[in-house]
């Protein structure tokens, strides 16, 4: 199995955003991106927090954050109705980003 980030190190930030904005980002991975905002300032010449980065990046509309969470909401139900177990929030950012911005 490879490794989902090997040479594509802006897919780790656009799966993270999509996490935050469902409130699936785990603390230590939250703690990691912000400590690390200086150096994806400059590997992405990209000015602000990472969030911020990502935004201007994918050129994302303001409320991205709100039309990612009503995504989610809406399928969240979908598979509790069908699956009676609550989705794995990973799984849907991974597959929310390969099915919205193929990379």
């Amino acid at each position: 199995m490879t490794d989902r980030y090997e040479g594509k190190p802006f897919l780790r930030l656009l799966d993270s955003y999509v996490l935050d904005a469902i409130d699936g980002l785990d603390p230590a991975n939250r703690r990691w991106l912000t400590e690390a905002e200086p150096h994806f300032r400059a590997t992405f010449g990209e000015q602000g927090t990472w969030r911020q980065i990502v935004e201007r990046r994918m050129r994302f509309p303001p409320g991205m954050p709100d039309a990612i969470r009503e995504t989610w909401e809406k399928g969240r139900v979908r598979f509790l109705k069908e699956n009676s177990a609550e989705p794995d929030k990973v799984v849907f950012a991974h597959m929310f980003v390969d099915q919205t911005f193929p990379h």
